[in-house]
């Protein structure tokens, strides 16, 4: 079983910030035992993440709730249902949390209130799934970093608001759909939204591992674990330059239509 105090050494190890912002995708399973189980893991990653100033990020996410968005509301704030697995319903019924407002790409912020409401704002108003002035998109201009815990790239959400802020094309729906949002009180927002799609390609990001080569190269990457998981702690400034530098030199040619890799020419 880890302690507070190893996963504490575990994120050291790593060099994970305590004065930045920080979004974690994790597989609970792959963690193993700690004390506390799934709370006290929180509590460790909360208790370290924000010991000097920084914001500790979990996705929240609902955008499954879109196949039944006439009958129910595509993110209920009275809920701690997600789609995304054990961890973030976790993370939502948290009190202490900010949840933000997002319909279908929430996430719950950990931290200094001010601060973490502040990065929330922008969400009630965000136009599409993971817009560059949300929380996804304020990772890089923060000097954020993504924490990949027993996962991939394939959940590496950070991806697709880089590729929102190059405007690459055919990765979101065309037309609108009316998301809508139910607050504590009962109220019913209703948030029209650009979501993500990529015709001919499905899920395009089971297509993002093949950035994962191109990372490393840059030295966008640090490996290390929590708990018994494998970790990735990866830059966002990195990564978004990464995607800048392969969508130039591809001539911005669609390239997660198929799961080949990507070739060396386009980020050696």
């Amino acid at each position: 079983m880890y302690t507070k105090s190893q996963l504490h050494e575990q994120l050291a190890e790593m060099g994970v910030p305590q004065d930045s912002v920080v979004l974690m995708h994790i597989s609970l399973k792959s963690v193993g035992e700690t004390e506390g189980r799934g709370e006290g893991l929180l509590d460790a990653l909360i208790e370290y993440c924000t010991a000097k100033g920084g914001l500790f990020c979990v996705p929240t996410h609902t955008w499954a709730n879109l196949k039944d968005v006439d009958t129910k509301p595509t993110l209920d704030l009275n809920s701690d249902e997600t789609c995304i697995g054990a961890f973030p319903s976790i993370a939502a019924r948290r009190p202490d949390g900010h949840r933000s407002l997002h319909p279908t790409h929430s996430m719950i912020v950990f931290g200094d209130a001010d601060r973490a409401e502040a990065y929330i704002k922008p969400e009630e108003t965000n136009p599409t799934s993971t817009g560059p002035s949300g929380c996804y998109g304020q990772l890089a201009s923060l000097g954020g970093k993504v924490l990949l815990v027993g996962v991939g790239h394939n959940r590496n959400t950070y991806l697709h608001s880089v590729e929102e802020m190059l405007d690459v094309p055919n990765r979101l729906t065309v037309k609108p759909k009316n998301a809508t949002v139910k607050l504590k009180s009962g109220e019913i927002i209703t948030h029209p939204l650009r979501c993500h799609n990529a015709v001919g390609i499905g899920d395009v990001s089971a297509r993002y591992p093949k950035y994962e080569p191109a990372f490393r190269w840059h030295n966008c990457i640090v490996d290390g674990h929590v708990g018994d998981a494998p970790a990735q702690l990866c830059d966002a400034v990195g990564m978004r330059d990464v995607l800048t530098l392969v969508r130039e030199r591809s001539g911005g040619i669609e390239l997660m239509q198929e799961h080949d890799p990507l070739d060396e020419k386009y980020y050696k």
